[in-house]
């Protein structure tokens, strides 16, 4: 589940201050917000016209008496949005936001790939949630579903197998539960090695090879 508003997500680097208006306008950066005041700060960005991404996760608060199911952000205290910089004015004075996301002097701009891996994450019907910053492991490719060609680090836990996917900006992850017959290496196999098949034999034999947990 998520918010996503606006158009198709298209390729994006760092910001060059030498970049044209109409270029610019086409990357995606994040913004900084105050504790659990994501929600409020994508709104009313979203009605002053910026496009924005606000990845959520559904998740069951239990007490006593009572469980409620609640819609949290998959990233805390971040927004991303599309564009827009030459109103970063507009941006920054909104009640909620602390900071925009700078890399040096530059305004730090998220990389296509990421984002898109994350929606994709979100609009699917995969379990999703957050996951402490991951960037080792055995890389893999999806091969098929909601996700197929999304690329991430897979980790095991006990009988279940995760792709975990990474915003490197936010130093942060997020985990989606996924069935290890679904992916294959990103990268192809060096000789000798044993082929990933997806079978229970085979994911026994690379069980060195996968980044896991007990």
């Amino acid at each position: 589940m998520g918010w996503r508003f606006g158009g198709k997500f298209i390729k994006m680097r760092n910001l060059d201050p030498n970049m044209g208006a109409a270029e610019n306008e086409s990357h995606w950066w994040a913004l900084y917000t105050r504790h659990q005041h994501e929600k409020v700060v994508a709104q009313i960005l979203t009605s002053k016209g910026f496009e924005v991404f606000l990845p959520l996760y559904e998740s069951i608060r239990r007490w006593k008496d009572r469980s409620k199911a609640l819609s949290l952000p998959l990233f805390p205290c971040y927004v991303f949005v599309r564009g827009g910089l030459s109103r970063r004015s507009m941006v920054v004075t909104t009640p909620g936001v602390h900071t925009i996301l700078y890399n040096g002097e530059r305004v730090a701009m998220i990389p296509n790939e990421e984002i898109e891996s994350i929606r994709r994450a979100v609009d699917g019907h995969l379990r999703v949630e957050p996951h402490p910053f991951l960037r080792c492991g055995e890389r893999v490719r999806v091969t098929r579903g909601s996700l197929e060609g999304v690329e991430g680090v897979l980790l095991r836990k006990k009988s279940l197998y995760r792709l975990i996917l990474s915003v490197d900006m936010l130093a942060q992850s997020v985990a989606v539960e996924i069935d290890a017959s679904d992916v294959q290496p990103a990268v192809p196999a060096a000789r000798g090695q044993i082929p990933y098949t997806g079978s229970a034999p085979a994911r026994d034999q690379r069980r060195s090879l996968l980044a896991f947990t007990d």
